[in-house]
């Protein structure tokens, strides 16, 4: 499957990255001498995406700005206000994202592929007959500024199920996502979550996931970024 369009949620205020973000909105903070906004680009246009929404709030001028001589791919800016969050911020975009399975990033999620395309991977392994959602997930034991226990279960056919308690072997949610836009329908509008959505998917088995191969940065606070750039400086420079 070819997938020619994608939206990536650039509206949050960045206020764990503060002061940086009260001038610098967050996906323009730098890693590795590239923006977080370029490097989400840059993979979406590695993997064929020809057309992407970006929503702005805080300091919205300044990424629209950044966002001018870009070429590819298209990219239209949508500015919310107030913000709509991740749910009511993809709804409110729908009308520019076409009538198949779209991509959605996270602007603070930067990763970095393994030996295979993650998005490629994902277009590949859709299967529109099962599928409302497809999630990239990783492993969060090696991924980079996550201390967290992971988000979803996955069971040998990749449906994904909420992580409960007692389980020691949950993958974390990477933020890069495949949607269907029938996943919206009679979604609530206005500000809400995807996590409204995704409940409603898993109610209907239809929400599945696959494993990242490659390294995953959540670029979330001023430490995670020196570790993030830190690293992907040394990892450039290997031979």
């Amino acid at each position: 499957m070819n997938v020619n369009y994608a939206m990536i949620l650039a509206a949050g205020l960045g206020t764990r990255m503060r002061p940086l973000t009260l001038t610098t909105p967050k996906p323009l903070v730098a890693v590795a001498g590239k923006t977080l906004l370029d490097w989400a680009l840059d993979n979406v246009a590695q993997a064929g995406v020809s057309h992407v929404v970006v929503n702005v709030h805080h300091l919205g001028n300044l990424i629209e700005a950044h966002l001018q001589d870009r070429e590819f791919p298209h990219v239209t800016c949508i500015a919310e206000d107030p913000v709509l969050e991740t749910g009511g911020g993809v709804q409110n975009a729908l009308g520019h994202l076409g009538d198949a399975p779209f991509f959605v990033l996270n602007a603070d999620g930067l990763w970095l592929d393994g030996e295979t395309s993650a998005l490629a991977r994902m277009a590949d392994l859709w299967d529109d007959d099962r599928m409302d959602g497809l999630l990239l997930l990783h492993d969060p034991q090696t991924a980079f500024g996550y201390d967290g226990v992971g988000d979803f279960m996955v069971d040998i056919e990749g449906r994904l199920s909420r992580r409960q308690e007692t389980d020691t072997n949950a993958q974390v949610f990477t933020g890069v996502q495949l949607l269907h836009p029938r996943l919206f329908e009679g979604a609530p509008g206005g500000a809400y979550s995807l996590n409204v959505l995704y409940d409603r998917a898993l109610a209907a088995g239809r929400l599945f996931g696959t494993t990242a191969s490659g390294e995953w940065h959540h670029v979330g606070t001023m430490d995670a970024l020196a570790e993030s750039d830190a690293h992907i400086r040394e990892r450039d420079q290997r031979p």
